[in-house]
């Protein structure tokens, strides 16, 4: 079994930063990917980025604005989140695909002035 726990999320005004961090915890003997959706209301999870051993894979909506980012070591992984924008609101979930897919619990993040 493997936990997945996010931190990071908040409340931040229009074109301002924010970073998420990701760990992951138990049973875990090698990752095939760890990355991050997003869920607003009313809308689908889509995915933002996400990262494995052959790189990083980004939605076209953060290109530019978000970096992922993941330390093998410690079993983290990292969404810088530059020029937000009011529309990246959401609930951030972090997953990590291993032998199965985990999810974590979720953070919000709140763009808004």
């Amino acid at each position: 079994q493997v936990q997945v726990v996010e931190s990071g999320g908040g409340l931040v005004q229009p074109g301002g930063s924010l970073r998420l961090s990701c760990l992951a915890s138990g049973s875990i003997h090698s990752f095939y990917a760890m990355g991050w959706y997003r869920q607003a209301p009313g809308k689908a999870r889509e995915l933002v980025a996400s990262v494995t051993s052959d790189g990083t894979n980004y939605a076209d909506f953060v290109k530019g604005r978000f970096t992922i980012s993941r330390d093998n070591a410690k079993n983290t992984a990292t969404l810088q989140m530059s020029s937000l924008k009011p529309e990246d609101t959401a609930v951030y979930y972090c997953y990590v695909h291993e032998s199965l897919i985990y999810w974590g619990q979720g953070t919000q993040v709140t763009v808004s002035s």
